[in-house]
């Protein structure tokens, strides 16, 4: 069994999110070559057969020549699977491909177990097992539910070149809106769940964040229910944190959140349910309810 995962560079550098493709081939189990529409500087840190096209000349995106690209490499090497992440460049792509290819397409994917794929469903609150019956399939990853593979060495690199007109050009990029607070920067977040009860509480857990010299982060429900602004939202629909302290306040860890925080160095989740799926990756879980105890330890903290 082989796949062939795209690889993504942006503004001329190589996206550490690349590398989860290897993490979620090493978990199904198969060999790989990889393709990336970039440069030669710098090369992913990969062993294997790299297919690499040169971005000057067909763009960092430009979805008619990349798929093209793409379905010539499907051709030499054959794959079961071609892998994606679920990115902006991944999610209009992938169809193409899987189009082109009259493959199925499973999208998000958060685990891989004997060959099928787990997703999410029910607004995250449950899983699902999707197995394939074509040929090929087209895969993409949801950012996080994979870790980070690096094994070293050197591409054995064969070039690729664009070929034929399109009818798009690629202008460049946007900035995204400014956000009242940046929690990729921030060392120190507290994160307030559906689990604190109601808007009135939200003060209490930006108390501790303040305790704690950090931010106040929320979850998707919380930000849905108008609680705090979406600028606070943590999660793969918010913002991919990585702290070297993560508090979670009253939250359960439905997936999307789990894929957004979970690199964090250290993970304390307070919660009241200790079956709670967050405790599966808290380095501590205090059971108890969030509106003792999180006054008590601010209170603590303050002495």
């Amino acid at each position: 069994m082989k796949a062939l995962l795209i690889g993504e560079y942006r503004e001329g550098k190589l996206l550490e999110s690349t590398y989860e493709l290897l993490g979620f081939a090493d978990q199904l189990g198969v060999e790989t070559a990889m393709l990336m529409v970039g440069s030669e500087a710098p090369l992913p840190a990969y062993g294997g057969t790299l297919y690499l096209a040169d971005a000057a000349t067909c763009d960092e995106y430009n979805p008619d020549l990349h798929k093209k690209m793409i379905l010539e490499a499907v051709q030499k090497e054959n794959p079961d699977y071609i892998v994606f992440l679920h990115s902006s460049y991944g999610w209009d792509l992938a169809p193409r491909v899987a189009a082109a290819l009259t493959a199925a397409q499973v999208s998000e994917v958060i685990a891989c177990v004997d060959g099928s794929f787990e997703v999410g469903c029910c607004n995250a609150k449950m899983r699902r097992t999707v197995k394939t019956s074509t040929a090929k399939t087209v895969v993409t990853i949801q950012a996080g539910a994979f870790p980070i593979l690096q094994p070293g060495g050197s591409p054995i690199v064969q070039k690729l070149a664009a070929s034929g007109g399109a009818a798009l050009e690629f202008v460049g990029y946007e900035p995204a809106e400014k956000k009242d607070v940046d929690l990729a920067k921030a060392e120190v977040i507290v994160s307030a769940g559906r689990g604190v009860g109601k808007k009135d509480n939200i003060p209490t857990i930006a108390a501790l964040a303040k305790a704690l010299g950090g931010e106040l982060g929320a979850s998707r429900p919380v930000v849905d229910a108008e609680w705090v602004s979406h600028s606070h939202q943590v999660g793969t629909t918010g913002q991919t944190v990585s702290p070297k302290l993560y508090v979670a306040c009253g939250i359960s860890g439905a997936i999307q959140h789990l894929a957004g925080m979970k690199k964090s160095d250290f993970i304390i989740a307070i919660n009241k349910d200790k079956d709670a799926p967050i405790g599966e990756i808290a380095d501590v879980l205090v059971v108890a309810d969030v509106m003792q105890f999180v006054p008590a330890l601010t209170a603590k903290l303050a002495r």
